[in-house]
């Protein structure tokens, strides 16, 4: 029978949150307790009380109720008493009688809780081993960051994104063709950069129009959780004087415009960032004499910032120096001199026509082999010998693929910019173009010889409503034939989605107006006079298939960032005078994803500038229907002698010929330059050398449906989470009633309908895309490992050949170095995990019982059982676990001693990699080097410092 003493100290074990429980009186029946951190008294039944004695032994860290502590070196117990004998922090020894304990003690260590009976569930326990593989084998896989997007597997992506993700602070240029996926790589990156812990606070700066959009794929694609800083949050903060409000989040999203206001800017240069990521970075306006404010920010942000990342669809937009600049950006040391720089772009046609003939040619020539050693050195003589031999095709395939691995890192831009080119990569169905010629109405040629604007005649909507002045003019869409040929195209059409773009947002607003007058046709508007919410509206409003509209008519920024690829027609209801403004607008359409080939719709005045412009694209430049990679250069050169004919209110067709066969001859000219020089190398280093089949493979198998599913049902039963099938590859989880946390991450408290198939969730964006790196699945794998959830059970082993009553003791050990503040050591050095299985005899059985094997012998036994098992066999128990203790001892030198090996293998190689390519290649940066030299430093350091940790018990009684 229990005997009661007041004073004595226990616990509750059904209400253990109210602490340790003082006996306060007791008769032959009952027992009263006072719980003194919250002041409530509870009375319990002598003979079947739910209480557990608090017993301390020798080694424990104890606190009395007035908040010193002692270690227990000794425990006395009289009549009924327990008396602590132990040493203060400084030595001194004292006592502390147990009716002076603290009243807030909790029992996190297994050992203590499993002896004060707090026993978890044998299941729980199970989740929580298992849990530790699990993130082991995620923490620690090659593929973290590649799998848990939702985003298609695309090889041109994914290659950039394994890539620069893996490497220490990247700084490089993403300038892929409009349409081929920057945001998905830029979106990859960061995502591997943050789940590795290489960096933790990102600060992404984009065009004010694409703000939202930025916020929503981040969140949508890769759970990303940025705070959007506007201006309305900054003032705010700034109001509420609450210190620099950029040290508030960890991921920040801000507009160009917002960051360079001084007072924004100078915060955000004192806060500390890990990765820089600058969209639309064309925008950056630079030349050796002068540069714009917005790229003198970025400028001071890329200096104090050890990533960044700029992404820009035309790098050369503005001409070769602002193709400079944005190099300049990402390494001033090495892009130091503009001049330099074009030197150098002189050499690398001779590369490319090095590599044309590694890549074309069974055998190479002699003058190749001879650059070749000139260039590269001796080992290339060597590596072409054995591509001349005859040797085995797949020896001379790897001598092949050596010699181009060095030719592009001797190449001057390749580890700083990554650029894809439509050509080179497949998925894209086409462009058809069909031209609307139409007659030039009076009134507008009347408001034309008026027009003193150069460009009048391009948009000559806007000058008719400047110069015509009268007070009772009809609106130009009353007249202009452009608006009955659009009505036409729509209503034959139908229902197929069209977007219409055009210069102004005047234009605008009024042929919205035009279409809902004139013909009743719901359409939507797009420009930048609306706020970004108004903008996000009105491009959910067109794209929705069901209720949506039918048109959405944007002004010049629709062109650029925005996505609507669902939409096959595209009507162009003015031209843009810069090529590359033109290629965005397409590239709207025209982008990875498209299923069909795109319509583009030009209607145009004839006799016009307007119909100079567009037999200059169309004729000249092709840029209609195809991508046209030279179209700046062209117009840059004969900038001059367009204007002069777009300006001109009649021109001879002879002059307009001869202009157009010029630009056409210059155009062929730089294209057939560009494919002989540095676009072929940059394609093959943007792609990469090797197949990434391999890759894709390797993702899909790690995104395997039946292993996550299993791990996902034991998690979710173990949380409260309440689950059920909705269809083959998906599931609907919501929170349960007894849902042990307030809340998941991932988990609305409606609950969500989550799929495991890649393609469902890229169909279906109301699904979530479970994976092994989704936050639901990473927070419960940390509330199982950070908590002492499941680290103690005990269950009932049914096995015949153990005589019952039979204990086993299992005992999880954990093997950790001191990483918390190196996260990403913390990845490279996931804790190791170390079973043992304890006999009677003191025998380590764990090599010899697989734990799923045992596992599925164990069957529950009642907790108040389970207790009275516990406090039955203490003694037994803890001289067992002093065991268990011994033999994981026995295998942490082992353990340390491979884990420093596989460290210094996979740091050492990449360090050594980067040194040997220093040496050929300047844009090896030596702080990159260091960094990780420094990383395997700490590494090692941290890794002599490891400790074994008993982190879970399960005991076993056979029967």
């Amino acid at each position: 029978m229990t005997t009661f003493v007041p004073g004595q100290r226990w616990i509750s074990d059904t209400e253990t949150e109210l602490g340790l429980g003082t006996v306060l009186s007791l008769d032959q029946r009952m027992v009263t307790l006072l719980f003194p951190s919250n002041g409530q008294t509870r009375l319990y039944a002598v003979k079947n009380s739910p209480l557990t004695r608090i017993r301390f032994v020798a080694g424990d860290t104890i606190e009395s109720h007035e908040g010193w502590s002692i270690v227990v070196t000794d425990a006395v117990e009289e009549d009924g008493l327990i008396t602590y004998q132990g040493k203060l922090p400084n030595g001194e020894s004292t006592e502390l009688p147990e009716s002076c304990l603290g009243n807030f003690i909790q029992f996190q260590k297994p050992k203590e809780r499993l002896l004060a009976g707090q026993v978890d569930q044998n299941n729980h326990f199970s989740l929580r081993y298992k849990t530790w593989e699990q993130a082991r084998n995620l923490y620690q896989s090659p593929l973290l960051g590649l799998c848990g997007a939702r985003t298609s597997l695309i090889p041109h992506q994914l290659h950039i994104a394994d890539e620069v993700g893996k490497r220490q602070a990247p700084r490089v240029l993403l300038a892929d063709e409009v349409g081929l996926g920057k945001t998905i790589e830029a979106g990859l990156i960061m995502y591997q950069q943050l789940l590795s812990g290489r960096a933790q606070r990102v600060l992404i700066v984009v065009p004010e129009s694409l703000l939202h959009q930025w916020l929503v794929e981040m969140l949508r694609r890769f759970n990303l959780h940025f705070s959007l800083f506007d201006r309305e949050r900054l003032v705010h903060a700034k109001a509420a004087d609450t210190g620099n409000p950029f040290e508030s989040e960890q991921l920040v999203l801000i507009s160009l415009n917002e960051l360079t206001h001084a007072q924004h800017l100078d915060d955000a240069l004192a806060a500390e960032w890990d990765l820089l990521v600058v969209d639309e970075a064309h925008h950056l306006s630079w030349t050796p004499e002068v540069a714009s404010d917005e790229y003198s920010a970025i400028e001071q942000l890329a200096e104090k910032t050890a990533g960044v990342l700029l992404l820009t669809a035309t790098p050369e937009q503005c001409g070769h120096s602002s193709h400079f600049a944005h190099l300049r950006l990402l390494d001033p040391d090495k892009f130091h001199s503009l001049a330099d720089f074009e030197s150098q772009s002189q050499q690398y046609q001779a590369v490319a026509e090095m590599a044309e003939e590694l890549i074309d040619s069974q055998v190479l020539s002699e003058p190749t082999i001879g650059r070749l050693t000139s260039y590269l050195g001796d080992e290339a003589n060597q590596l072409a010998t054995i591509i001349n031999s005859d040797q085995a095709d797949d020896i001379k395939q790897q001598a092949k693929q050596q010699l181009l691995s060095h030719l592009l890192d001797r190449h001057g831009t390749s580890r700083v910019l990554y650029r894809n080119t439509r050509s080179a990569v497949s998925g894209f169905p086409g462009r058809v173009m069909q031209a609307y010629p139409q007659a030039l109405p009076e009134l507008y040629q009347l408001a034309l010889e008026n027009g003193g604007n150069p460009y009048a005649g391009l948009f000559p909507e806007r000058t008719y409503e400047k110069e015509i002045l009268v007070e009772d003019k009809d609106p130009w869409w009353r007249f202009d034939p452009r608006v009955d040929w659009l009505i036409n195209l729509l209503k034959l059409l139908k229902s197929q989605k069209v977007l219409i773009i055009c210069a102004h947002a005047e234009t605008c607003m009024e042929l919205d107006e035009a279409l809902r007058v004139r013909s009743g046709i719901a359409s939507s508007i797009f420009h930048e006079g609306m706020s970004i919410i108004e903008r996000d509206r009105a491009a959910a409003y067109f794209a929705d298939e069901e209720y949506g509209c039918q048109t959405l008519i944007c002004s010049e920024i629709g062109s650029e960032g925005r996505n609507f690829q669902f939409a096959h027609h595209l009507v162009l209801f003015d031209l843009p005078v810069l090529p590359d403004l033109l290629e965005q607008r397409i590239g709207r359409l025209d982008r990875i994803g498209q299923t069909e080939t795109i319509k583009v719709h030009v209607p145009y005045f004839e006799n016009s500038s307007q119909a100079v412009l567009f037999q200059w694209y169309h004729h000249s430049l092709n840029a209609f229907e195809q991508i046209c990679t030279t179209g700046d250069s062209v117009y840059q050169q004969l900038k001059p002698s367009l204007e002069a004919l777009l300006t001109t209110a009649i021109n001879e067709q002879q002059d307009i010929d001869a202009f157009i066969e010029e630009a056409k001859t210059l155009n062929q000219q730089l294209r057939s330059n560009l494919q002989a020089g540095r676009d072929r190398l940059l394609e093959l280093h943007s792609q990469g050398l090797n197949d990434t089949s391999e890759l894709i493979d390797a993702i899909q198998s790690a995104n395997e449906t039946k292993p996550l599913k299993k791990y996902l049902e034991a998690l979710f039963d173990c949380f409260g989470i309440d689950s059920e099938d909705h269809s083959e590859h998906a599931i609907i989880a919501r929170p349960g009633e007894q849902m042990l946390l307030p809340s998941f991450p991932g988990l609305p408290e409606d609950g969500t309908t989550m799929t495991f198939s890649r393609e469902q969730a890229l169909s279906r964006e109301d699904m979530q895309f479970l994976t092994w790196e989704h936050p639901l699945v990473r927070y419960g794998m940390e509330q199982m490992l950070d908590t002492e959830l499941g680290n103690t059970a005990v269950a009932l082993l049914k096995n015949k050949a153990l005589k019952p009553g039979t204990m086993l003791v299992e005992a999880i050990f954990i093997v950790e170095a001191p990483v918390q503040q190196q996260p990403q050591l913390k990845r490279l050095m996931v804790p190791a995990s170390i079973r043992t299985l304890i006999d009677p005899q003191g025998n380590n059985l764990a090599d010899k019982v697989a734990f799923e094997t045992l596992d599925a012998q164990l069957h529950p036994i009642k907790k108040k059982t389970a207790r009275k098992l516990i406090k039955a066999q203490s003694e037994p128990i803890s001289e067992t676990l002093k065991i268990a203790e011994e033999k994981a001892n026995e295998q942490v030198t082992t353990i340390v001693q491979t884990a420093t090996e596989q460290l210094l293998a996979k740091l050492g190689e990449e360090i050594n990699r980067l040194e040997a390519l220093q040496k050929v290649n300047p844009n090896i940066r030596e702080a990159e080097i260091e960094q990780w030299r420094t990383l395997a430093a700490q590494g090692v350091t941290a890794l002599q410092q490891a400790n074994l940790r008993l982190d879970s018990i399960r005991i076993m009684f056979a029967g």
